[in-house]
């Protein structure tokens, strides 16, 4: 069996389904037999060359021709085949939501969710007409379609009226951390980024699905904590109306944007933070609140899509209506010490779950039940 794998989502994005899409390549390798082939398909306008190394695959490059002048012509024309690139395969398999025009072989399509669905109005326009103008052409394209969670493969049934048979739920991995930061490292962060008190986190996009007016009100009532908050992420679409409100609150020399925060730097900054706090409109899945446990430190989530069944009984639930009743729950957790101790003990076990391997093997799976 020979496996396309299209990875320009790990070309161009270090997050989201860049992330996906490089982590779970970085195990595919392992369940493959030995006369099947995994070939790793992207576009190096940028002449970079190979971008990682892959045990067990070969990567497809195309430098001949700019990967933007194809994309925009998949988009206006659906045109030219997706095979002129990638050469044939038995199974294809695009991460990225959409499938362009792909003449021959079994084709999987991983769609993570569909907040563009649910929540127009936080997406971004152009990729929201986009999204919009293909899914459907995408599904018909589809014989099977991967999706992170229950709760998105049930949004999809329901929104996109997608049969529960054609669709795989599979859960994705975190990346194994050795060890908890030593104190020494915390200080370091620390002294990096002028964090010298004690603070909450957040760590995501910037974008307004986030809800992150919402958190910036709730701190504003947490009069009792005389620490910060601290956001960390990528600027996304419609962030402009989210900085202007950082600057309105009342408590903004309190309030720390920290922007991009290198990979090197996170497991300090999740493991020093007092709570992490995750008041999303709408997940598919939920890395950030994950990697919080990873780090031992206790979560206050909102219920919003599939956060619930990926976080489980290991997080503190609070709802999302009331700014008061947040910063309530916020101050509980941050003045009860055996609340904080069992949501520590629970979140390290639970993210014992969450394993690439595992992501892969069932993907793997997939690709077998696509080719039959």
């Amino acid at each position: 069996m020979k496996i396309a794998i299209d990875i320009q989502p790990a070309i161009a994005q270090r997050a989201g389904v860049g992330r996906y899409t490089k982590s779970l390549v970085e195990h595919i390798g392992h369940c493959k037999g030995a006369d099947d082939e995994i070939q790793l398909c992207f576009f190096d306008f940028k002449k970079q060359g190979l971008p990682f190394e892959v045990p067990g695959a070969q990567f497809r490059r195309t430098g001949w021709c700019p990967g933007r002048v194809v994309q925009k012509s998949w988009k206006m024309f659906d045109w030219p085949p997706y095979t002129w690139f990638s050469g044939s395969a038995d199974v294809f398999h695009f991460p990225n939501f959409v499938i362009p025009p792909t003449p021959h072989g079994r084709k999987l399509v991983t769609i993570h969710d569909v907040s563009f669905l649910r929540f127009p109005e936080a997406a971004e326009p152009k990729n929201l007409r986009f999204l919009n103008q293909k899914i459907h052409q995408t599904i018909e394209r589809a014989d099977l379609i991967l999706t992170d969670s229950m709760f998105s493969a049930q949004e999809m049934q329901e929104l996109l009226h997608v049969p529960a048979d054609r669709i795989r739920a599979i859960h994705l991995g975190l990346d194994p951390m050795k060890t908890r930061p030593e104190e020494e490292e915390i200080r370091r962060m620390r002294s990096q980024f002028g964090l010298n008190k004690p603070y909450l986190l957040f760590v995501s996009t910037i974008e307004p699905r986030k809800n992150i007016p919402f958190l910036i009100e709730s701190f504003e009532h947490l009069e009792e904590f005389d620490g910060e908050l601290v956001l960390c992420g990528m600027p996304g679409w419609k962030y402009e109306p989210i900085l202007d409100r950082i600057q309105q609150s009342s408590r903004v020399k309190s309030i720390r944007y920290l922007q991009y925060v290198e990979d090197s730097w996170m497991p300090a900054l999740y493991a020093a933070a007092e709570c992490f706090v995750f008041p999303s409109l709408y997940e598919g899945f939920g890395f950030p609140p994950l990697e919080a446990m990873q780090h031992g430190t206790p979560v206050l989530s909102s219920r919003s899509g599939s956060l619930p069944e990926v976080l489980g009984t290991a997080a503190r639930y609070a709802e999302i209506d009331d700014p008061a009743v947040w910063a309530a729950a916020t101050w509980e957790i941050l003045t009860d010490t055996e609340e904080q101790q069992h949501l520590r003990t629970a979140g390290l076990a639970h993210v014992q779950k969450f394993d690439w391997m595992q992501t892969a093997r069932q993907t793997w799976q997939a690709y077998c039940e696509a080719a039959l």
